[in-house]
């Protein structure tokens, strides 16, 4: 089913922040990095001008429509992302055996998990800086998706199936989700 009109949705630029296109690839350079991001829709049209970004399309179908929205949240995460940054908060819970988390290169590694002998392993997703202080785990970056699957790989990698998570409460779990970078 085709909508009637236009459908047009305007972000605006914060001073500081510069926008480019360069074919369907819209890279976002702020204070704190550069993103990019290939936004290539047959129908969808992304157009940057000085100060604002306008995702738009002509004579939409539903999917469309919705492809506009996607589109637009991109940009505004990825605004966000090189003006702000991302934070996630997570905690590592034990009951008898402690858990060890440490930082090795491109990966965490949790020891003990359960009073196991076998090491854990959670991939650290490319621009993500991860910090380890005692029980508390901090994730932070410019990109809220590889923040959010690096907090995600932390939490499946404790996870224990087949057993009830009120009893059986030890792991790794995201606490907060905080949009701002504390220095």
């Amino acid at each position: 089913m085709t909508i009637a009109g236009i459908i047009e949705s305007t972000i605006a630029i914060p001073k500081g922040v510069t926008v480019t296109k360069d074919g369907a690839t819209l890279k976002v350079k702020g204070p704190k990095g550069e993103l990019s991001r290939n936004f290539a829709h047959p129908s969808v049209n992304v157009a940057v001008d000085e100060q604002h970004v306008v995702v738009s399309c002509e004579y939409p179908k539903i999917r469309e429509k919705a492809m506009v929205g996607t589109f637009a949240a991109h940009v505004r995460n990825m605004v966000h992302g090189v003006t702000e940054g991302y934070t996630y908060g997570l905690k590592v819970v034990y009951s008898h055996f402690p858990m060890k988390v440490t930082v090795k290169g491109d990966r965490v590694e949790v020891s003990n998990y359960l009073g196991g002998h076998a090491m854990r392993y959670a991939d650290i997703v490319r621009g993500c800086k991860v910090k380890v202080n005692g029980a508390d785990i901090t994730v932070e970056g410019i990109d809220v998706e590889a923040c959010g699957q690096t907090a995600a790989n932390m939490e499946k990698a404790t996870r224990r199936l087949g057993f009830d998570k009120r009893t059986f409460q030890d792991g790794i779990y995201i606490v907060h989700k905080s949009h701002k970078v504390k220095e």
